[in-house]
C-alpha cells in the first residue's frame, strides 16, 4: 500500500557521521589489512548533547560510541541519559569489520546489549565475502553458502527476537547486493526482520542509486540517508561525501519513494556523512563535520520534512 506523501519519520544520526572525533567505527582501511582506530576524544554523554544540540530524534550508535563497555551498569546509565535527553537508541553492529573489530559482536549478545540499552532496532553488518570480480558476483555459489549460513543463524535467535521485540535489520554495507539482502530477509520471513538501505553503499557493487532504493524500500525498517558529489579529474571517477542536499544525489527524490513504498516499521531516517579528510588537519576535519551535521540536519528538517525534535532547533 502506498503511503502519504506527509508521513513524517524521525531523524536520526549514524555516528559514523563523527568518525573523525572516535564514534561509529574506523572503515576504509580494509585494503591495508591493518586495523585503524580514530582517537575517541569526546564522551557517549558528549554524543547525546550533541544529538539534543542540532535536533535530532534517534541515535544509531555501535559499541565504540559507549567504549565497548557492556557491563549491565555502563549500559543502564548510557540509557538512562538518553532517555533523560529524549533520544533513542538504535545498535549497529558487525560480524567481522574489514577494519574495526571493535564493532563485532555476535546475534545473541548484540540482542542482550541492545534490549539493555532500551534500543528499538539492532542493524546489522553481515560482511560477506565477494569474490572478484565483484561487479557480477550476486547469488554466485560462494555468496550464497555465506547467506545460508546467516541466515540459519538469524533463524535461531528468533526466539530472542521476539522476547525482546526488537527490529531486525539487515544492511547492504558494502557487501551485498540489493538482491542478496532481500533473498534474506525473505528467506527469514519474519515481521520483525527487514532490510536496512544505505544510499550509497550501493555505488561499491556498482549498482545504481535510485534502483537500489526502489527495490529495497519495500523491505526496509532502517535507512542510511547519504549524499555524495560524483566527479571525475585526471585520476580517475571519484564519489565523495556530502553534507545531506549538498552532492548529486536527488534527496527529495529518495525520500519520497521511501514515504511511498516503505512499510510502516520504517519510522526513522538516519542520516551519515562522510566528510573528506584530505587537506585538512584532524582537528579541522573534526570541526567540519559537525558543521556538515548541523547543515544536514537542518536540510532534512526544513527541506525534506524529517525530525520532530529539529522543530525547536530550526524553527526559530
Amino acid at each position: 500500500m502506498l503511503q502519504n506523501q506527509d508521513r513524517r519519520f524521525k531523524l536520526g544520526m549514524h555516528s559514523y557521521t563523527l568518525h573523525l572525533s572516535g564514534f561509529g567505527e574506523s572503515w576504509g582501511f580494509q585494503e591495508y589489512g591493518e586495523h585503524h582506530t580514530f582517537e575517541q576524544v569526546k564522551t557517549f554523554e558528549d554524543l547525546v548533547d550533541i544529538a539534543v544540540e542540532v535536533g535530532l530524534d534517534v541515535l544509531h550508535i555501535t559499541l565504540v560510541d559507549i567504549q565497548n563497555d557492556i557491563s549491565a551498569e555502563h549500559l543502564a546509565a548510557c540509557r538512562r541519559y538518553a532517555e533523560e535527553h529524549g533520544i533513542e537508541l538504535e545498535l549497529n553492529v558487525s560480524f567481522h569489520a574489514p577494519s574495526d573489530p571493535r564493532v563485532n559482536c555476535t546475534i545473541e549478545d548484540s540482542l542482550e546489549i541492545a534490549h539493555t540499552l532500551g534500543c528499538k532496532l539492532v542493524k546489522y553488518s553481515t560482511d560477506v565475502k565477494h569474490p572478484e570480480k565483484s561487479s557480477h558476483s550476486c547469488m554466485c555459489a560462494s555468496v550464497v553458502a555465506q547467506l545460508a549460513a546467516i541466515a540459519e543463524n538469524f533463524r535461531k535467535a528468533i526466539p530472542l527476537i521476539e522476547k525482546y521485540g526488537l527490529q531486525i535489520s539487515i544492511e547492504n554495507h558494502c557487501d551485498l547486493f540489493s538482491d542478496e539482502v532481500i533473498w534474506l530477509v525473505e528467506e527469514l520471513a519474519h515481521p520483525q526482520i527487514g532490510a536496512c538501505c544505505d544510499t550509497i553503499n550501493s555505488l561499491m557493487l556498482m549498482e545504481g542509486i535510485e534502483s537500489c532504493v526502489r527495490k529495497m524500500a519495500p523491505y526496509v525498517n532502517c535507512v542510511h540517508f547519504c549524499d555524495n558529489r560524483v566527479f571525475a579529474d585526471p585520476d580517475g571517477t571519484h564519489s565523495v561525501g556530502t553534507a545531506i542536499g549538498q552532492g548529486n544525489v536527488d534527496c527529495a527524490a529518495i525520500i519520497k519513494i521511501l514515504r511511498e513504498q516503505a512499510p510502516k516499521q520504517l519510522d526513522t531516517i538516519d542520516l551519515e556523512i562522510e566528510l573528506p579528510l584530505s587537506g585538512y588537519s584532524i582537528e579541522e576535519g573534526r570541526k567540519l563535520e559537525l558543521k556538515g551535521l548541523r547543515e544536514s540536519c537542518e536540510y532534512m528538517y526544513k527541506t525534506l520534512g524529517v525530525g520532530y525534535n529539529a522543530a525547536n532547533i530550526y524553527n526559530h
